[in-house]
């Protein structure tokens, strides 16, 4: 076991539910080991001065288990390797890397969690090579990290998202409507199919599976005929035509990543015009990321907290903790970051939900 006084942890890039739980977790597993904990307030920029972070005991966590959001903030912008310029035009990005190592020190720090996605654990791995001992927790709703089989937060967005259609049914039925749902997952698919699944939607649009709209008001045809007069549209927000791109609502600038949305109203509109069924759409948008986590994402992320210190005893830095059913294990972060999990095209999910008549639109 490496001998560790005193451990940071932080949280980055979007929120999602269990956030809490985790670092609930790390407390509770640390100081239990006789380890002191420092949490690290609104991502990495707690590391640009030591008076960015508290010192965190038992009891600043006690009841944040089943709370949304982080009660350390988090940012998903604000790479310290290239930090957003100030509002000048045409101002460089800094480079504030060597004053976040400076303060890891000033702060005693022997190890450090980072809790993030992608973008989170990128910026872990590059201070890793750059000598601090980092352990990555893997976060995000669209359950899209590589090496990883699970992410919490996923479960809570899909509960929550096929709530939200089963809601939906009931008015597409009662007008004879064709509603439109666009959820999150940017370029994975994995929250709109499980929650299309979930909520027993007739046609399923996501990132992996270009679609043709003319194949889904084919679709909506069908089931006019056969006296299905409604039908559920689940669209993923990074999904695409055939031959055409994911709709931006804004582009990457200044340290912010591109913004995908706006895809849920051209489907509408367009299958609108193809079926002539009045067609609505709703964008669940950051109502995913919001509110208690699961049973399951409360667990999975006590699991990965736990784990997350316990690498850190072991001195497994630069891993991430990843989820492989039934077990916790480590993942080296060089081989995470820069990749993206997809939903598999030949996986038993899809293909059971062609089998049952679900069409993606291809």
């Amino acid at each position: 076991m490496a001998d560790l006084k005193r451990l940071g942890v932080l949280t980055g890039g979007g929120d999602a539910p269990g956030l809490n739980a985790v670092i609930r977790a790390v407390v509770k597993s640390a100081v239990n080991a006789g380890i002191g904990c420092l949490g690290l307030e609104d991502s990495f920029d707690g590391l640009l001065d030591t008076n960015r972070s508290r010192v965190l005991l038992p009891n600043n966590v006690t009841g944040i288990l089943r709370i949304g959001g982080t009660i350390l903030g988090t940012k998903n912008r604000g790479n310290p390797f290239a930090y957003p310029p100030s509002d000048a035009k045409g101002a460089p990005v800094i480079d504030y890397s060597q004053r976040c190592i400076d303060t890891f020190h000033r702060l005693a720090l022997d190890a450090l969690i980072v809790i993030g996605g992608d973008g989170t654990l990128t910026i872990g791995h590059r201070f890793f090579t750059l000598g601090l001992p980092i352990v990555g927790v893997p976060k995000t709703i669209d359950n899209d990290i590589f090496g990883t089989m699970n992410c919490f937060g996923f479960d809570t967005a899909v509960q929550f998202a096929t709530e939200a259609i089963d809601r939906l049914h009931t008015t597409a039925e009662a007008h004879h409507r064709v509603m439109v749902v666009e959820v999150m997952g940017r370029y994975a698919g994995w929250i709109a199919l499980h929650a299309g699944i979930a909520g027993g939607a007739d046609i399923i649009l996501m990132p992996e599976i270009p679609f043709d709209l003319e194949i889904v008001a084919d679709r909506i045809r069908e089931r006019e005929k056969w006296g299905a007069r409604f039908s559920i549209v689940v669209v993923a927000e990074g999904a695409a035509p055939k031959g055409g791109k994911a709709s931006i609502i804004h582009a990457a600038h200044n340290g912010a990543v591109e913004r995908l949305g706006g895809i849920g109203a051209l489907v509408a509109r367009r299958i609108e015009k193809l079926t002539g069924k009045e067609t609505r759409e709703v964008v669940l948008g950051h109502l995913q990321r919001g509110g208690t986590p699961s049973s399951y994402d409360r667990v999975l992320a006590t699991r990965l907290g736990g784990a997350a210190v316990d690498f850190a005893r072991r001195g497994l830095f630069g891993m991430m903790v990843a989820s492989n059913p039934p077990d916790i294990v480590p993942v080296a972060l060089q081989d995470v970051v820069g990749k993206s999990r997809k939903v598999p095209l030949d996986s038993d999910t899809v293909t059971t939900a062609r089998a049952i008549g679900v069409s993606f639109g291809d």
